[in-house]
């Protein structure tokens, strides 16, 4: 498939907002239950719960520009009975308005004990927590979905997928809490930076397992299938058209072989590795390091996303082998 930049900035800054709003709320619950100390409803929650919005808006934004008729996209609605996409449309300004409640919530310290439970405090702001953090699985299936529900392209149509959409989002919302945790709350950047290498580190696993698993399909169509004859010995020798047509620039990413096979190791390498051990070797607060490591995997997940649809071989494709 051709990848399409606006998707591959929609999927990737909506997954760091995702991420990101995990992070905060994950700290949320951890100091609810006593495990790590509380943090400033204002300064933390308040401000980060914003800057997700801004990463939110900033897909939303972007996706814009994949858009015929943009001001048609409020139909996109109304198929949501049977499309993820329409699903994914109602989802992502679902979520982000349960982000800007539970900020709004933070910034005005609602700390409204509704159900009588003097040791647990911020019951408002928590109830928020949880609907926006349902709302965010929510987003991240339908977006995974989107893809994974089409069947006929192979590379996607598998669980994996939505699995790999979570995980890389995870990882890249977390690593920026990493970097948020420096100036908001210095005590939570070893708490962070850990949970984003256990969650890289499972990312690379499932990612790796999906190139592994799509390196060796079988594909359920072929030349012969394509036009109906099951003749042994068939060569298409051109692709019928005498210049360039939609099928031949939509459908196929037009890169070389050596330059699709380099791209997936940079993103190996962008996403994983360096992230990896520049959030080691940052554990004591160095913010350059951090800063180095969500600009490094951020650049790696948009490499990580080309790739993601680059790869998908649509079976129309079997009609247009030679170009």
């Amino acid at each position: 498939m051709h990848p399409a930049f606006s998707v591959i900035f929609l999927t990737t800054l909506i997954g760091v907002g995702q991420g990101f709003f995990l992070a905060l709320f994950t700290v949320e619950s951890y100091a609810t239950l006593k495990l790590i100390p509380q943090q400033d409803h204002v300064s933390f929650y308040a401000l980060g719960s914003a800057i997700s919005l801004v990463f939110l808006i900033g897909g939303l934004i972007a996706s814009i520009f994949h858009l015929g008729h943009p001001e048609r996209a409020w139909r996109a609605i109304v198929q949501w009975k049977t499309s993820w996409l329409s699903r994914e449309v109602i989802a992502l300004p679902l979520m982000m308005g349960l982000v800007f409640l539970y900020g709004v919530a933070h910034f005005f310290n609602l700390d409204v004990n509704f159900l009588q439970l003097p040791e647990f405090k911020g019951q408002l702001t928590l109830l928020l927590g949880i609907l926006t953090t349902i709302a965010t699985f929510a987003l991240f299936i339908c977006t995974g979905m989107v893809y994974a529900g089409i069947k006929f392209l192979q590379e996607w149509a598998n669980p994996i997928t939505v699995v790999n959409y979570i995980l890389l989002g995870g990882a890249s919302g977390f690593c920026f809490a990493t970097l948020f945790a420096v100036f908001q709350a210095p005590d939570l950047v070893l708490f962070y930076a850990g949970w984003t290498v256990i969650i890289t580190i499972v990312a690379l696993i499932t990612r790796g397992f999906s190139l592994y698993r799509n390196a060796r399909l079988k594909y359920s169509s072929n030349i012969q299938s394509a036009i109906g004859i099951r003749h042994t010995h068939i060569k298409q020798k051109a692709m019928g058209f005498m210049g360039g047509s939609f099928n031949t620039r939509e459908y196929f990413h037009h890169a070389t072989v050596f330059l699709f096979k380099s791209i997936k190791w940079i993103f190996l390498i962008l996403t994983f590795l360096i992230p990896t051990v520049l959030l080691l070797m940052g554990l004591n607060g160095e913010k350059n390091l951090l800063i180095a490591a969500f600009v490094v995997q951020y650049i790696g997940l948009l490499f990580e996303r080309w790739f993601f649809f680059a790869q998908a071989n649509h079976p129309q494709n079997l009609y247009y082998q030679t170009v």
